[in-house]
């Protein structure tokens, strides 16, 4: 196992390597690759933050606890809500930003202020050969043939190991809400949340679980606007809806999909268009079901090595088998995708040895 404690260390075990490397942050999300141990959590911490500018620097293998403390004393956050898989998956360890950036790990409040993807601003990583690399900024921009930044946030480690990211913060909002719509089905339930995504009353988050019964939208903001914005949205939407004042914690267990994390089988990551969901759902062969990202994605509770891809057919969206194994964790790559991720690879890592297999 190597774990280096810079990035200078960093390049020379991926230089020197003579064969696969699997590349681990701080080991929560439960990905297994075959090769020699990579550990990347000792190239760590903080190394700027400007509160003014809304902008932190951290180091890859930074824990996201650390950053999240350090940001959150100036009263702001990391908005895009990464989802912690310890719960789900049963892993300890603690989550690194390099892990959260790599996998491009995005939670409810993506529908309304982007993934995780759209927070970073730069990146230095080091390559399949050993070389350094270094691209973006403090300031969004572009300044080779390829977006480096875009590319290295869901690569999963396959393009390059991330050293260093440069990360957008925002304020933490005053005040939330959550608007419990009651007793609405699949279809009904998709329709109000989209109903909701076209007012003009910002909602930041919107689910439904089925179960349940309950349908949730969540409302962020200063105490004024969010209490004149639930009244609006209840008027809007009408039928049973009861309000949650302070709903912190439904919503970070909702981000974490801890209603999974004791049920036997497989957990799956389907998105979808939110429109499809509710067909997908009906033919999947489901033993249970949660809509995040209103209905645009959808996490499935299978029996144990059940082929979800083949009972949900062709649609525009993928599968991600989160939790599991005897099928593919990633969606099989069409033939044009594949050849362009083939080109990738063959540029960033033409040894083939970062992350070999994962992806396809």
């Amino acid at each position: 196992m190597h774990s280096p404690q810079t990035e200078a260390e960093l390049a020379d075990v991926i230089r020197d390597t003579t064969g696969p490397l699997a590349i681990q942050g701080g080991g929560t999300r439960g990905v297994a690759v075959a090769g020699d141990p990579l550990v990347t959590s000792g190239i760590s911490g903080i190394t700027l933050f400007e509160p003014g500018a809304m902008t932190v620097v951290a180091r890859a293998g930074t824990p996201v606890a650390e950053i999240e403390k350090a940001v959150a004393a100036e009263n702001q956050r990391l908005a895009f809500e990464p989802i912690d898989h310890r719960v789900l998956l049963g892993t300890t360890g603690e989550p690194t930003i390099g892990g959260v950036m790599a996998a491009n790990v995005s939670g409810p409040r993506r529908i309304s202020v982007g993934a995780a993807r759209d927070f970073l601003l730069g990146v230095r990583y080091v390559d399949g050969m050993g070389r350094i690399v270094k691209n973006g900024g403090r300031v969004m921009k572009n300044v080779t043939g390829y977006d480096l930044v875009k590319l290295m946030a869901g690569a999963h480690g396959t393009l390059g190991v991330l050293s260093e990211v440069s990360l957008k913060v925002l304020p933490k909002p005053e005040t939330e809400a959550t608007l419990i719509l009651h007793g609405l089905d699949d279809i009904a339930a998709i329709a109000a949340l989209a109903r909701a995504l076209g007012s003009p009353y910002e909602v930041s988050a919107a689910a439904h679980d089925p179960v349940a019964g309950e349908t949730l939208l969540r409302v962020e903001g200063f105490e004024q606007s969010v209490s004149y914005r639930t009244e609006q949205l209840r008027a809007l939407l009408g039928g049973e809806i009861s309000v949650e004042d302070d709903s912190t914690g439904r919503w970070a267990a909702w981000r974490d999909v801890t209603c999974f994390a004791d049920v036997d089988g497989d957990i799956w990551r389907v998105s979808c268009k939110p429109s499809e969901g509710p067909a997908l759902v009906a033919r999947s062969g489901a033993l249970g079901v949660r809509y995040d990202w209103a209905g645009g994605l959808i996490w499935m509770h299978t029996a144990t090595g059940y082929d979800l891809r083949a009972a949900l057919g062709s649609y525009d969206g993928h599968a991600t088998l989160v939790r599991g194994t005897g099928q593919p964790r990633f969606e099989p790559e069409d033939a044009g995708v594949a050849r362009i991720t083939a080109g990738l690879r063959a540029r960033f890592d033409p040894r083939g040895f970062l992350n070999a297999g994962l992806m396809g």
